[in-house]
């Protein structure tokens, strides 16, 4: 039986057009994974919006079509293909965006349900591992890159490969740090600069 990692909420908020292909292929230059396995997305998921839900839905013929849910016939790799999600949560109709491998023929339902538990929880329901994973995915691409530097005296040797970000961009004491580094307070400060700009 294939293991599935548990369900990882990967944006905050509710995603734009662009954000959403961007997040479609977010991978695709990650250094030491293959995308084309489709097991760096699998089990991936964010909000989208209605327009974004339908615009979808028409673009290619569903491989499967049941209420709340359909999948697209184009894989992404491997067995791994988009699942659009519709779902009431709290009286208030939502759309949803995952990855799903289909090597578990159950997995879109045990998205679904992950969905609705995590949406369901409390207001900031967003574990620390899937705020990382939403600061990665705002950041622009020149504030963001990976630890390269293998000079034992930078004490980036042993990160190799890891995430880094621009903390503090635009002021003097600006400077790459490791994203899982990031404190409690830089996070809610990233995530509260996105939330601004959205409202």
């Amino acid at each position: 039986m294939t293991a599935h990692p548990p369900f990882r909420k990967v944006l905050d908020g509710v995603a734009t057009r662009e954000q959403m292909f961007q997040l479609f292929s977010r991978h695709k230059d990650t250094p030491g994974i293959d995308p084309l396995s489709g097991t760096p997305y699998s089990a991936e998921w964010f909000e989208i919006t209605a327009s974004e839900y339908h615009f979808m839905l028409d673009l290619l013929p569903p491989l499967f079509m049941r209420t709340g849910m359909s999948g697209m016939s184009e894989y992404k790799a491997g067995n791994v293909t988009s699942v659009f999600f519709a779902i009431r949560i709290r009286g208030r109709e939502r759309w949803f965006h995952g990855f799903c491998d289909l090597t578990d023929r159950q997995s879109p339902d045990k998205m679904r349900a992950a969905i609705i538990a995590h949406e369901t929880r409390a207001s900031d329901s967003m574990t620390r591992e899937e705020k990382l994973e939403a600061i990665w995915n705002i950041i622009p691409v020149e504030l963001r890159g990976t630890a390269r530097n293998a000079d034992p005296e930078t004490g980036w040797a042993e990160h190799q490969g890891k995430r880094t970000i621009l903390v503090n961009a635009g002021r003097r004491d600006a400077a790459f740090r490791l994203l899982d580094d990031l404190s409690e307070l830089e996070i809610e400060e990233f995530l509260s600069k996105v939330r601004l700009r959205r409202s």
